[in-house]
């Protein structure tokens, strides 16, 4: 007898798949534009508002405070509610909070609704790459999550081309490029009819019409016939019972949740503590505003083949060993931006940095869902996440200490060594490329 899970599992890359992953592609791209954005804002708001880099670091900071309680409460939610719910209601919140943003008139006001900002955000992320991990086929689930990651990429460089020609123009251009984070409150309604709800989530709540139905919409996609040796996956009250118990502290899964806790602290503590300081350390260096965005615009390109080579070789080596080899990568790229000190050299340990680092994002969205059963996938990946997060806040506050003690090769000295500490901890995480996700 056939699952319906092994029946999505067995089945090909169709339209459906294609529409599943763009729709929650683009609330991500939103999500990284807006996180993207807020670099550019701390640049100009600098000299504009003349602030201290501690008014500035909390600007960059608080937000991760918001993402770490959204990202756990989301999670959570995700498994109580389902995954579409919730990915829907994020978006909503945070456009419509990004949008009040532009109409800041204190470093106060625009704090709080930054801190705001931080609960959507945190929580869409796990959510989304949860619900487009329960429906790609199981021979290219890691590639299809690889890719929705990699609309981070495009909404980071959405950011940074709103930076470099929006920001500058005057001195409201950081409130219009806020005012654009409106974008995803409009899309939360399009993500909320047009995307299916976890096939996963509905048998797990005994929803098994729902869940049949959008098997079936999906086999039709893939012109295969009705299948007649179905086996009803539906669990027995006793068995949800059992499976509400679950925890990711659990003998079997608490080893790869340290693991991957590990993980997401390290990458977040190097990612957002160079990337939300990267234009203003450019300004700092001595290079004026544009310049220091055209930069940040040429380094943020490289992002985008860093996702397509761990998207190729998620599947061919494996989600641990890309994931670990990236890291890698990050560590001596950080090391080398922290000695570049010419324009040439400053882009291009800059491009390996981006290359590295967000191929290695990649392949940790991709390895994260597989690692735990359905019951608690979502509050197993949001956990991990909200976690990660203390380390995004960490990190922004801490870049003005490091480099008032030793300039920007003290910084990124860090950041390499905590990419070395992940990429260790990534090497003792299970595989999963190939095997179907646990129920």
């Amino acid at each position: 007898m056939t699952t319906r899970t092994q029946r999505l599992d067995e089945l090909p890359f169709t339209a459906k798949h294609r529409r599943l992953l763009a729709g929650s592609g683009v609330g991500w791209a939103l999500d990284a534009m807006d996180v993207g954005l807020i670099s550019f804002v701390m640049a100009a708001l600098a000299v504009q508002w003349d602030l201290s880099s501690t008014q500035l670091s909390w600007i960059g900071s608080i937000g991760f405070l918001g993402m770490a309680i959204g990202a756990s409460v989301g999670g959570l939610l995700a498994d109580r509610i389902g995954r579409r719910q919730v990915f829907a209601a994020t978006l909503l919140l945070y456009g419509l909070a990004t949008g009040a943003a532009a109409l800041s008139t204190s470093v106060a006001m625009l704090i709080a609704l930054r801190f705001v900002v931080g609960l959507g955000l945190g929580a869409e992320l796990p959510v989304a790459s949860t619900l487009v991990s329960e429906f790609a086929p199981r021979k290219i689930r890691g590639r299809v999550v690889v890719a929705l990651e990699a609309f981070w990429a495009a909404g980071w460089l959405l950011a940074a081309l709103i930076g470099y020609f929006v920001v500058p123009l005057n001195d409201d251009g950081w409130r219009w490029a806020l005012a654009i984070g409106l974008v995803p409150a409009a899309y939360a309604l399009v993500v909320r009819l047009g995307l299916p709800e976890s096939v996963r989530f509905l048998e797990s709540r005994g929803r098994t019409d729902e869940a049949e139905a959008i098997v079936l919409d999906y086999e039709r996609s893939a012109g295969v016939a009705p299948r007649t040796d179905v086996a009803d996956d539906a669990p027995s009250e006793t068995a949800q019972a059992e499976v509400a118990r679950r925890s990711i502290w659990d003998a079997g899964l608490r080893a790869r949740t340290a693991a991957l806790w590990i993980v997401w602290f390290g990458i977040n503590f190097s990612y957002y503590g160079a990337f939300i300081w990267l234009p203003s350390l450019l300004v700092a260096q001595g290079f004026d505003l544009v310049t220091s965005f055209g930069y940040t615009l040429i380094i943020t390109l490289a992002q985008l083949p860093g996702y397509a080579v761990a998207a190729w070789l998620i599947e061919v080596w494996g989600r641990r060993t890309t994931l670990a080899l990236f890291l890698a990568g990050s560590a001596v790229s950080a090391a080398l931006f922290g000695l570049a000190d010419t324009p040439g050299t400053i882009i291009a340990a800059g491009m390996a940095l981006s290359f590295f680092n967000l191929g290695a994002w990649g392949a940790l969205y991709a390895i994260g869902p597989e690692l735990y059963p359905t019951s608690v996938r979502g509050s197993g990946t949001g956990a991990a996440a909200a976690f990660g997060r203390l380390a995004s806040i960490i990190a922004p506050l801490l870049v003005p200490l490091l480099l008032d003690g030793g300039g920007n090769g003290l910084v990124f000295s860090m950041f390499a060594v905590s990419f070395v500490i992940a990429a260790v901890a990534a090497i003792t995480l299970p595989e999963r490329a190939q095997v179907a996700l646990e129920d």
